[in-house]
């Protein structure tokens, strides 16, 4: 086999939009991304937890590095590459690509999930330390970080052997450092083992909920039992993380699986943001513990619950529209036809707002951070970086529906003029 040199040929318009910064942000995002990632592990287990504290407390070599943590985060990896394999489950066409064929994906994350926490009990039960992930917290992001770097240069190499058909739209402009950070491939494979797919729901997100219960067994060795602000933040995130992997199947039809193609912005995201920085707030509570009071509880709860049903609802009634137009539930709600022959839908969740599943989701971030109280801003950076992530993803939303279904998008728009909050925005 050798190169595809004559990918350029093939470029449609598309190929040439940049993204996220374009060439600047390629530069940029590689490098500050990473360093945030470490900043805030150490804000959040710092007595002070300030992120406007400047200098910042650097850390000491000896703790960004432990032989640990290679061991466990590649071991980690390979279980879960492991259960991937297992024939458990059912398996799932994915959307029809450029050349007419169709990728088949196993949907045995959930099980991936139970068995990890089988397996967890295990360990427990034998008086494995699971606490001291809080003090391997810092070298576990580097390892993560490295990995990250490294999978991202081996996708952008074995890209260029790849079939014009198999880059991603937007992922092959010719700029080596772009296509490098957007993704050149859409879905890389190894056999039929799908690398993107692996990486956007099962180390990473089933990784950040075992950081999450490290935290609490952490909290339990330094005070004798969890606080009622830390149980909560895991029953949260485990619900958040077990509904993702239990409607897996749906993940086939999001952009970063149909649209995006698979290099280090998607890379990074799935390996080392989302574990190290989405459960930020179960690290915070260990240096920073918190009352909760009964009504205090009991409201942040009722939050996450609408926050949740807004959320599940809302892709619930997607899904099945897209998979069955005809089924009871979706079948006399008010749609606009499409030069493309397919509908959108106008009533509904869909007629409230154009993206309801992001105010479901907005709704539980805050519905995490608030067990955090209010002295300080860390525990807030999930929920303030969800909103500009859900903002700036909606507005790519915008321009590819609009590319795509041209004035039903606009009809659709004047039919629902809000776009994540109603009346607001």
């Amino acid at each position: 086999m050798r190169p595809n040199t004559q990918a350029s040929k093939h470029r449609s318009s598309h190929d040439t939009e940049r993204e996220f910064g374009g060439a600047l942000g390629a530069i940029c995002i590689p490098i500050f991304l990473p360093l945030t990632v470490l900043f805030l592990i150490c804000m959040s287990r710092s007595p002070h937890a300030s992120v406007l504290q400047w200098p910042p407390p650097l850390p000491s070599s000896d703790e960004l590095w432990d032989p640990m943590a290679p061991v466990l985060l590649l071991g980690w990896i390979a279980l879960h590459a492991l259960l991937y394999l297992t024939p458990l489950g059912k398996v799932s066409e994915g959307l029809v690509l450029r050349d007419g064929t169709r990728l088949k994906y196993p949907i045995n994350g959930f099980h991936g999930l139970c068995i990890s926490g089988v397996l967890l009990m295990l360990f427990l039960g034998l008086g494995s330390p699971l606490g001291h992930l809080f003090e391997l917290l810092l070298p576990l992001a580097v390892c993560a970080i490295v990995v990250s770097f490294l999978l991202s240069v081996y996708l952008y190499v074995r890209s260029f052997w790849a079939p014009p058909h198999a880059l991603a739209l937007g992922g092959n402009t010719g700029n080596p450092l772009y296509d490098f950070f957007i993704g050149r491939e859409l879905n890389p494979r190894i056999g039929n083992f799908d690398l993107k797919y692996f990486c956007e729901l099962r180390p990473g997100l089933i990784g950040w909920v075992v950081i999450n219960l490290g935290m609490l067994m952490k909290e339990v060795e330094l005070r004798g039992s969890p606080s009622l602000a830390m149980i909560l933040v895991n029953s949260f995130q485990l619900l958040y993380v077990a509904d993702a992997l239990w409607n897996e199947e749906a993940v086939l039809t999001t952009m970063d699986i149909v649209h995006d193609g698979f290099g280090f912005m998607l890379v990074f995201g799935d390996l080392a943001w989302v574990p190290f920085t989405y459960g930020l707030q179960a690290v915070f509570l260990v240096v920073h513990p918190q009352a909760l009071s009964s009504l205090g509880a009991a409201t942040i709860i009722a939050l996450n619950g609408i926050g949740y049903y807004i959320f599940r609802k809302s892709n619930s009634q997607k899904n099945q529209f897209r998979r069955d137009p005809t089924h009871p539930s979706v079948a006399r709600l008010e749609t606009i036809a499409t030069a493309t022959g397919k509908r959108l839908l106008v009533s509904g969740w869909w007629g409230l707002v154009r993206h309801p599943n992001y105010l479901g989701d907005l709704l539980m971030a805050l519905a995490w951070s608030l067990p955090c109280g209010f002295s300080h801003l860390l525990p807030y950076f999930y929920v303030i970086y969800f909103t500009v992530l859900l903002i700036h993803r909606e507005a790519r939303d915008e321009r590819h529906c609009q590319a795509k279904y041209g004035l039903a998008w606009d009809a659709y728009c004047r039919r629902v003029p809000y776009r994540i909050f109603p009346y607001i925005y």
